[in-house]
């Protein structure tokens, strides 16, 4: 059986115990539940496929529940809450069986009714490693003020101890998890520990502006295996986003997207921003942030740190009104970099791609694009694709992408004939296929599944972000939430 591996944050209630909020719901105070959409990129349908629940550290026998099975190239999707075994006030984590690969992609729905419109994407994991690292930390930081959640998923055969390191923007040591004593018990196979910097007690000093290095050894001796996600929600506004740990770094990143004051009309300007983190505990490393437009920044980050690059803050050529992409560069040890794009309604985050990790092949589970009536109503998401070149040479062949409903038929097809230099990226979405509406199923199963496959010729590496966007009309603003594509067979 081929295993997927996923880190849930799933109908995730929150309460800041003595801390005063507005009357509005804000993102932090927010229950979310998770729709799990997953795709079949195998050679035929699965003929097995279940999922397996976790709901505590130290479970050990987990909560299975057997899915249809799914045609090959198909994607769906399906909602925790609707699941009657799992109740609500579950948080933990879950893995996913199948005969054939499967990728997923977690959406974190809120809370019909309030205020907060954005649903926080982040991907399931093939595999883990002993060690991941989360580039952003967040408690009481910034306006509107964030605080960060972050679980860690023991995917070894065996009981894992946790550490956590947290640094601070200076490479300062901050505090550090160990299994003991603070601990009480190592976390067991397949479940997963929960960190969250807005609970009462929190060690962290408030306010915290850092990263995180977290590692996994077996309680018997010897490397464990983990891997990590991360929601960062706003306590004093609506804004919510989440991204996944990354196991190891690289000298070079790829940021697919990369704003400056750009204009969506109206007079709302969108911009990025991108947190570097050093992977080394001992050595600094000068670390440059190249937009495709020539412009640059250039940054000192210490062992365990991260630094912020702010695209507005690079030096000429940058402008307003820029919308590009950019490369990280790391002179003497790896990083892993994690971008985010804010204004305007936007609380995206996605993580930037390493040199060489890119295929010509890439997945995105969670492709929508509703309908003019749907959209202005507010009720349904469009998805809207960038697609960088991440590769040694330009690409000068088609880049296909086929937009395929949940029972593996191709309903649409983009193909890209503009050639795109290294670094550059082409944009798609459904409608470029020729596609009103895109991503309802129908027929007696899930009202809603739908992915995409993006195909770029032989030796090509691509970096691909989706950003699924939802009109609030209360605010008229287009809030949106990013995810990676995921490399696929």
């Amino acid at each position: 059986m081929k295993t997927r591996l996923l880190t849930i944050l799933a109908i995730l209630v929150i309460a800041l115990a003595g801390v005063a909020k507005p009357a509005q719901a804000q993102a932090y105070a927010t229950s979310f539940t998770t729709s799990i959409t997953y795709q079949n990129v195998g050679t035929a349908d699965t003929t097995t496929l279940q999922i397996l629940f976790y709901d505590s550290p130290t479970q050990t026998v987990p909560i299975s529940i057997t899915r249809p099975n799914l045609a090959m190239g198909a994607g769906t999707s399906v909602s925790i809450g609707t699941l009657g075994t799992i109740n609500a006030g579950f948080k933990g984590s879950a893995v996913m069986q199948a005969d054939q690969p499967l990728l997923a992609t977690l959406v974190q729905v809120p809370a019909a009714g309030g205020t907060v419109k954005n649903r926080p994407l982040s991907n399931g994991f093939a595999a883990g490693s002993a060690q991941s690292l989360i580039a952003t930390v967040l408690k009481n930081q910034f306006n509107p003020t964030n605080d960060t959640v972050f679980s860690v998923q023991n995917v070894d055969s065996e009981d894992n101890n946790i550490n956590i390191k947290f640094y601070d923007t200076t490479a300062t040591l901050v505090f550090e998890y160990n299994p003991s004593p603070y601990a009480e018990t190592p976390v067991a196979a397949g479940a997963a520990l929960y960190w969250d910097t807005g609970a009462a007690g929190d060690p962290l000093p408030s306010p915290f502006n850092g990263s995180a290095v977290i590692s996994a050894t077996r309680v018997g001796g010897g490397d464990g295996s983990i891997v990590t996600s991360a929601m960062e929600l706003e306590v004093t506004g609506v804004g919510a986003k989440a991204f996944e740990g990354v196991a190891q770094g690289a000298s070079t990143f790829y940021m697919p997207s990369a704003l400056c004051n750009y204009s969506i009309g109206a007079g709302l300007l969108t911009n990025t921003a991108y947190a570097i983190q050093n992977t080394s505990l001992i050595s600094s490393t000068e670390v440059t942030v190249t937009f495709s437009n020539g412009a640059s920044q250039t940054k000192t980050v210490g062992g365990g740190a991260k630094a912020s690059f702010i695209a507005c803050q690079a030096g000429a050529p940058m402008a307003d009104g820029f919308i590009g992409s950019a490369t990280v560069t790391s002179t003497v040890t790896p990083v892993i970099a994690v971008g985010k794009a804010y204004g305007a309604g936007l609380s995206t985050a996605f993580v930037g791609a390493a040199a060489g990790s890119g295929t010509a092949k890439v997945a995105l589970p969670y492709v929508r694009y509703a309908s003019t009536a749907n959209w202005n109503l507010g009720t349904q998401q469009r998805v809207f694709v960038t697609i960088q070149n991440i590769g040694g040479a330009d690409i000068t062949g088609d880049i296909v992408v086929n937009y395929i409903s949940c029972t593996g038929v191709i309903l649409g097809t983009d193909t890209i004939t503009t050639d795109v230099v290294v670094g550059a990226k082409v944009t798609t979405n459904a409608s470029k296929a020729g596609l009103t509406e895109f991503g309802l199923c129908g027929g007696g199963g899930p009202a809603f599944g739908g992915g995409a496959m993006i195909t770029a010729p032989a030796g090509s590496e691509l970096a691909v972000v989706a950003r699924v966007s939802t009109l609030d009309i209360a605010t008229g603003l287009v809030v949106g939430e990013d995810y990676n594509g995921i490399n696929a067979p």
